[in-house]
């Protein structure tokens, strides 16, 4: 639907009324985009596989912006885990408007050394999740019958590997990358939009304390890194957030199938 031109501005980006689940939304690049949306007025469901984390992560957010926010444990992975998180969203709030499927885990072992219990745990967080909770929301999007937003945090590991020890991750996240745009296919006749964003480097928590596959120094990779970003720096989760909120907004109303690279330039590189 095309804009009222004389509607303003702020409205473009007013998501009071509405109703968005972050998985992964306790830390790092999920908080950043919880608060985006919460900033924006939507009720936001903070889904974490630590409670504590997610409960933290509502009670500061709350108390800063007056957020109407819920934390729900959620391990993405486990269709029972997920089949609660929709429930507890569809009792506390009626509708589902906005999914952004966040959670991912990135623990660095070479293929030589990875055991097929890791590799099978990190496509089942990063991918399986994603299935998962995009299904079932989805198909509650279109019970409701007025459209919806997904999104997807991939990577740019969806479309050049960074590290050695990742393959794995890079799996998950051109396999999220594919997902996204099929599923765009897929939903575009019931009004929800799927897109994506890729993050290059950011700085979080998580990545943080990530260690770094044996054999490799991680002084000496974060330096190599640096030197491959355009911009000279690591990104910060919040420059993650209002990219999730551009694509939440009605501001992204003609795109779907999409993937916004936020890296700094690194892919230039």
């Amino acid at each position: 639907m095309a804009h009222d031109q004389n509607q303003a501005l702020s409205a473009l980006l007013d998501l009071s009324g509405s109703t968005a689940i972050v998985t992964g939304g306790g830390q790092g690049i999920g908080r950043a985009i919880a608060e985006q949306l919460a900033r924006a007025g939507a009720a936001v469901v903070v889904a974490d596989a630590d409670l504590e984390v997610a409960r933290g992560a509502v009670r500061e957010l709350s108390a800063t912006y007056g957020a109407t926010m819920l934390a729900v444990q959620t391990d993405v992975s486990s269709l029972s885990s997920v089949e609660h998180l929709v429930a507890e969203t569809v009792a506390w709030k009626g509708d589902i408007d906005i999914l952004v499927n966040n959670a991912g885990i990135y623990p660095a072992v070479p293929v030589l050394q990875m055991s097929a219990d890791l590799f099978d745990r990190v496509i089942a967080v990063n991918l399986r999740g994603v299935f998962l909770c995009s299904q079932l929301v989805a198909r509650r999007m279109i019970a409701q019958g007025h459209g919806g937003r997904i999104i997807n945090v991939t990577s740019i590991d969806a479309l050049h590997p960074s590290s050695v020890g990742l393959a794995h991750y890079d799996a998950s996240k051109h396999g999220a990358w594919g997902f996204t745009k099929n599923l765009a296919l897929e939903l575009a006749p019931h009004g929800i939009w799927v897109n994506a964003i890729a993050p290059g480097g950011i700085a979080t928590p998580g990545a943080s304390h990530m260690e770094p596959a044996p054999g490799v120094d991680p002084e000496e990779l974060t330096r190599q890194f640096l030197t491959r970003i355009p911009m000279g720096r690591m990104g910060d989760a919040d420059e993650i957030g209002t990219v999730a909120l551009f694509l939440a907004s009605p501001m992204a109303s003609y795109m779907t199938g999409s993937q916004v690279v936020v890296d700094g330039g690194v892919l230039l590189s």
